[in-house]
C-alpha cells in the first residue's frame, strides 16, 4: 500500500492498530507468525569447500592440470609438482577474495537499530528492533536510528539524515500530512521514515508499515543478493587464450605424431615428441605471472590510497569507458560550506575548504578586510549566535557536531575571526525558540554587556522577509518597500540558480526589560540583514581528474539523490555537464524501460533524484551499450549497482561497510582523483600483461617451430623434452615476471579505452607473436643444423647449441616486448628488474651447460668459446631485423 497517500485515520484503519494504546501482546504474536522477524534475510551460502573447488573451474586452470598430467607422463615429476603448486596457490587466492566479498548482508544487518521504543498495551517499552511487527507505534528522537519503515504520525522539528539510502547530502525535514503526488522517489516521501536512517534533529512518532525484507533497506538487500557479478575482461581474455592454446596443443600433438610415423620414426618416440610440443604450447607460468603482476599493481595502488579487494579489478578499471560516480562525498566534500553572502545589494564570496575555519572574503574578485564591512560582520556574528553546532578538530581535520547547515554558518563566522565562546561572554542568551518545519525559523533572545536586548532570527529567506518590516541597507535601517522586497527576491533567485541553499538572518532591538515568551511576538517586525548561500562544494582536485579522464576517452556520469538544480550546478562546475549532454531525473527514469534508457544513455551526463533500482538500471543500460562501467559510491543505496558494475569503487572514509564489501576497489581518501591514478595503473598492468603474453607465446612458438621444422626436414630432434620444460619454467618465467613491473609508457593516458570485445591478440599482437616466434625458431634451427652437420656423431653438442641459441634469442627478444613500437623506442635499461632477470636467466643457462652434475639430466655438454659467437650472433637476428624494419617504415 502507498501509506504516504493516506491520512492518519486511514493508516490506522488499514493496519488495524490503535494509535493511543499500540498493539496488544496477542496482536504481536499473531503478526509475528504472519510477517516473521524484522531482520534481513541472507541468501543460500555456498559451503567453504564448494567455494574452494569452484576456483578450479577456470579454463586456464584446466589447461594447467592437463600440463601436469603430461609432465607426469614424461616422468618430469618436479615440473608436475611445480605446476600443481601454482594451481593451488591461485585457488587459495581466489577463495579468500570471495570469502571476504560475501560480508555485504552482514554489514547491512548491522545498520538496523539494535533497540527501539515501542507502544505496547498502552505503555512505552524498549525492545530489540528485530521484534517489531507491522502496526507497532515507535517513537524516536535526535541520535536514534530508525528500526523499520514507518509512516509518521507526529513530527516535532523532525529531520532525518537519509544519505546512505538516497544519496541526498542534507537531512530531510519531515511532516505528517498525506502526499498526493504520484511516482515519488524515496527522497520525496516526507511523511515516511526508513530503516537504517538517522534522526539528526527533533523527535517523532510513527507506525511501522514494513519490516525486514519488505523495507526499503530490505529491497536493497534483495537487489544485492540477486545482482550479477560480472566476469572481468581479463578473465574473459585469459579464458579465450586458454582455449586457443589447448586447441593448438592438441593439433600439434596429432600433427607431429603423424608426420614422424610417416617418416619412419617409432610411435612411442613420436608420441613423446608430440607431448613435448604440447607442453611447449602451454605457458605454465602464465596464471602465476598474471597473479603476481596484479598483486604488485595492488601494492603500488595502496601507495596511491586505493585498496583492491578483487585482483582482476585492477585491470578492469584500466579499460573502463564510463565512470558512474555518486556526487555526495565522492565528487563533493560532504561538508556544507557558505560560499556566497548578500546584503545591501552586495555579493561577497568566501573561500576555504570544508569545515576548516580558515578562509578569505572577496568582493568583485578582490579580497576585502572584514573589519570594513559592518553589515557583513553583523550577519556572520548573528549567524554564530543563533546556532547550536560545534566545530571540532579531529586528526588534522575539522568536523561539525550538529546540523550541517548550522555548521556552515558557524565556520563562515569563524573565517571572519569570531569565536563562539568569546561571543557568549559579550551576549547572554535569555530565551530560545527552536526551529520547526512549520515556522521554518529559529530565534534567540540575547542581551549584550550594556543591557541592550536583541532578537536574532535565522530561517528560510522568503518566510523571514515576510515577517520583516525593515532592511539594513548601507549600514542604515530602511523600510522594506516593494522595490526592496523585489531586490531581496532577485538575490534569493540568483543564489538558488547557483544551487545554493540560502539562509536569511534578521534581528530587532527590544526594550531591555521586555520578556518575550511567544515566538509570534518575537518573529515579527524584524530588520532583514542579508543572506548566506551554502552548498556542499566540489573537491578542488576533481575537476582536473574529470578532465584527464575525458582525455583518456572515459566519460564521467554523475548519479545522485540530490535535486536536479544542485546536481546540474555541481556537474557544470566540474566539467561533467557540457553542451549537448542531458540530465535525467528519477521520475523520468521510472517511466523508462532498460531498452528505452539504452537509446539515450550515451547522451546523459547527470542522473538526479535516483533510487537504488534506478542505479542498477543505469549500469545495465550502459553495459548493454557495450561500456565497461565503473560505479563509485559510499551509501547503502549504492551497493547493488556497485556489485553489478564491471568494477565497483567504494569510499573508504565516508563509505558504509555495505558499499565497501560489495566493491572491488576502496578509495582510502574518498577522492575521485584517486580513481584517475588507479585507471592509469590499471591500463599499465594490462599493457604489461600483454607484454609478457607476447613474450611467452613468441618464445613458445619458436620452440614449437624449431621442433616441427626439424621433423619435416627429417632431422633429429633439436631439443629434448626436459630442455623445453626448463625453458618454459625458468628462462621464460623470470623475464616475464619482470615485464609485469614495467613503468607505463608516456601516452598511456592519452589513448582511448580498449574495446571490451578486444581479443588477446588485438592490435597486431598475434602477428608479432607469430613473426617473432618464427624468427626465433628459424635461427635456433640454423644453429642446430650448422653444428650438427659439422659433426653428425655429436648430436648432444648440436642440441646444446640449439638450447643456448633458443634461450639467448628469447632473452634478447624480451627487450623488444617492452614497447608496441620497437626495441629502440624505450631505454633498454629503464626496467632494472628486467635487466637482473635476464642476467639471472643467463647464469642459470650457463650452470645447466657447464655444471657436470646437471649435464646428464638436461642432456647438455660444455660449449666452446668460438661457438658462443654463433649462438649470440644468430640469437640477435630476430630483434635487430624487426627493429631495422620498424626504423625503415618510420623513415618513409
Amino acid at each position: 500500500m502507498k501509506f504516504h497517500e493516506l491520512n492518519e485515520r486511514e493508516v490506522e484503519k488499514a493496519l488495524n492498530t490503535d494509535f493511543s494504546a499500540g498493539l496488544t501482546e496477542a496482536d504481536v504474536k499473531n503478526r509475528r507468525k504472519q510477517y516473521g522477524l524484522n531482520e534481513l534475510e541472507e541468501g543460500e551460502k555456498q559451503s567453504a569447500l564448494l567455494l574452494f573447488f569452484s576456483q578450479f573451474k577456470d579454463f586456464m586452470v584446466l589447461v594447467l592440470l592437463a600440463a601436469t598430467l603430461i609432465s607426469g607422463l614424461l616422468g618430469e615429476y618436479i615440473d608436475a609438482i611445480a605446476i600443481i603448486a601454482i594451481v593451488i596457490v591461485n585457488g587459495f587466492l581466489g577463495f579468500f577474495q570471495e570469502r571476504k566479498a560475501e560480508k555485504s548482508l552482514q554489514a547491512l544487518k548491522e545498520l538496523s537499530a539494535p533497540q527501539v521504543q515501542v507502544l505496547r498495551d498502552g505503555e512505552w517499552v524498549k525492545i530489540p528492533s528485530k521484534e517489531l511487527v507491522v502496526g507497532d507505534l515507535v517513537k524516536f528522537t535526535s541520535g536514534d536510528r530508525i528500526g523499520a519503515d514507518v509512516r509518521l504520525i507526529e513530527a516535532r522539528s523532525l529531520e532525518i539524515e537519509e544519505s546512505a539510502l538516497t544519496g541526498e547530502s542534507l537531512p530531510v525535514q519531515k511532516k505528517t500530512s498525506k502526499l498526493t503526488s504520484s511516482n515519488l522517489g524515496i527522497g520525496d516521501l516526507e511523511n515516511m521514515a526508513f530503516m537504517g536512517t538517522m534522526v539528526t534533529r527533533g523527535s517523532g512518532v510513527g507506525v511501522v508499515v514494513a519490516i525486514g525484507m519488505k523495507t526499503a533497506m530490505g529491497q536493497i538487500a534483495d537487489l544485492l543478493q540477486n545482482a550479477e557479478t560480472m566476469e572481468t575482461p581479463l578473465q574473459r581474455r585469459l579464458e579465450q587464450l586458454g582455449k586457443i592454446l589447448i586447441t593448438a596443443a592438441l593439433i600439434l600433438t596429432v600433427l607431429v605424431v603423424l608426420v614422424g610415423v610417416l617418416q619412419g620414426h617409432d610411435l612411442y618416440t613420436m608420441f613423446l615428441a608430440g607431448v613435448s610440443l604440447a607442453v611447449a604450447a602451454i605457458p605454465e607460468g602464465l596464471p602465476a605471472i598474471v597473479t603476481v603482476a596484479l598483486s604488485l599493481g595492488v601494492q603500488r595502488m595502496i601507495k596511491n590510497n586505493a585498496i583492491v579487494r578483487k585482483l582482476p579489478a585492477v585491470e578492469t578499471l584500466g579499460c573502463a569507458s564510463v565512470i558512474c560516480s555518486d556526487k555526495t562525498g565522492t565528487m563533493t566534500q560532504n561538508k556544507m560550506t557558505v560560499t556566497h553572502l548578500w546584503s545591501s545589494g552586495t555579493v561577497w564570496k568566501v573561500d576555504g575548504v570544508g569545515y576548516n575555519p580558515r578562509g578569505s572574503f572577496y568582493r568583485n574578485e578582490n579580497e576585502i578586510d572584514i573589519k570594513d564591512e559592518k553589515a557583513l560582520q553583523q550577519m556572520l556574528m548573528f549567524g554564530m549566535l543563533c546556532n547550536h553546532a560545534e566545530v571540532k578538530k579531529k586528526d588534522e581535520d575539522f568536523i561539525v557536531d550538529g546540523d550541517p547547515t548550522e555548521g556552515a554558518l558557524l565556520v563562515a563566522a569563524m573565517k571572519a575571526g569570531y569565536n563562539r565562546n568569546q561571543l557568549l561572554t559579550q551576549f547572554e542568551i535569555i530565551n530560545e525558540f527552536p526551529f520547526d518545519s512549520v515556522r521554518k525559523m529559529m530565534t534567540v533572545v540575547v542581551k549584550d554587556q550594556n543591557g541592550r536586548q536583541f532578537i536574532v532570527t535565522k530561517g528560510a529567506p522568503d518566510v523571514l522577509a515576510n515577517v520583516s518590516e525593515s532592511i539594513l541597507w548601507d549600514g542604515k535601517r530602511q523600510l522594506l518597500s516593494k522595490d526592496m522586497q523585489n531586490q531581496v527576491q532577485e538575490a534569493i533567485n540568483d543564489l538558488a540558480s547557483q544551487a545554493l541553499r540560502t539562509i536569511a538572518i534578521g534581528f530587532k532591538e527590544v526594550p531591555a526589560k521586555t520578556v518575550i515568551l511567544d515566538e509570534k511576538e518575537a518573529e515579527k517586525d524584524l530588520t532583514f540583514i542579508g543572506l548566506q548561500g551554502m552548498i556542499d562544494p566540489p573537491r578542488p582536485e576533481v575537476k582536473q581528474a574529470v578532465k584527464e579522464c575525458k582525455e583518456a576517452g572515459i566519460k564521467t556520469v554523475m548519479i545522485t539523490g540530490d535535486h536536479v538544480i544542485t546536481a546540474k550546478a555541481i556537474a557544470t562546475q566540474l566539467g561533467i555537464l557540457t553542451k549537448g549532454s542531458k540530465v535525467l531525473d528519477g521520475k523520468a527514469l521510472s517511466e523508462m524501460s532498460v531498452e528505452e534508457l539504452e537509446e539515450v544513455v550515451d547522451d546523459v551526463s547527470v542522473f538526479a533524484r535516483v533510487s537504488p533500482e534506478h542505479k542498477l538500471k543505469i549500469v545495465k543500460a550502459l553495459q548493454n551499450r557495450g561500456h565497461i562501467v565503473a560505479m563509485t559510491g559510499d551509501g547503502v543505496n549504492d551497493a547493488p549497482a556497485i556489485k553489478a558494475a564491471d568494477i565497483g569503487v567504494a569510499m573508504g572514509i565516508t563509505g558504509t561497510d555495505v558499499a565497501k564489501e560489495a566493491s572491488a576497489l576502496v578509495l582510502l581518501d574518498d577522492n575521485f582523483a584517486t580513481i584517475k591514478a588507479a585507471i592509469k595503473e590499471g591500463r599499465n598492468i594490462y599493457e604489461n600483461i600483454r607484454k609478457f603474453i607476447r613474450y611467452l607465446l613468441a618464445s613458445n612458438v619458436g620452440e614449437i617451430l624449431v621442433m616441427l621444422f626439424a621433423m619435416l626436414l627429417a632431422l633429429p630432434l633439436p631439443l629434448v623434452p626436459i630442455q623445453i620444460l626448463w625453458v618454459n619454467l625458468v628462462t621464460d618465467g623470470l623475464p616475464a615476471m619482470a615485464l609485469g613491473l614495467d613503468k607505463p609508457e608516456d601516452d598511456v593516458m592519452k589513448r582511448k579505452p580498449r574495446s571490451p570485445k578486444e581479443g588477446v591478440f588485438a592490435r597486431g599482437l598475434g602477428w608479432k607473436v607469430v613473426s617473432r616466434g618464427f624468427l626465433i625458431g628459424i635461427v635456433t634451427l640454423i644453429a642446430f643444423m650448422i653444428t650438427y652437420y659439422q659433426d653428425t656423431e655429436n648430436l648432444v653438442y648440436a642440441q646444446t647449441i640449439a638450447f643456448a641459441t633458443l634461450v639467448m634469442a628469447q632473452l634478447i627478444h624480451v627487450f623488444d616486448c617492452r614497447s608496441e613500437k620497437s626495441v629502440f623506442s624505450r631505454n633498454p635499461f629503464g626496467n632494472k628488474y628486467l635487466v637482473w632477470a635476464v642476467i639471472s636467466s643467463v647464469i642459470l643457462m650457463l650452470i645447466v651447460i657447464y655444471y657436470p652434475p646437471l649435464q646428464p639430466i638436461f642432456h647438455t655438454v660444455p660449449v666452446e668459446l668460438r661457438d658462443w659467437f654463433l649462438v649470440v650472433g644468430l640469437a640477435s637476428v630476430p630483434t635487430f631485423l624487426l627493429a631495422g624494419s620498424f626504423l625503415m617504415r618510420k623513415t618513409k
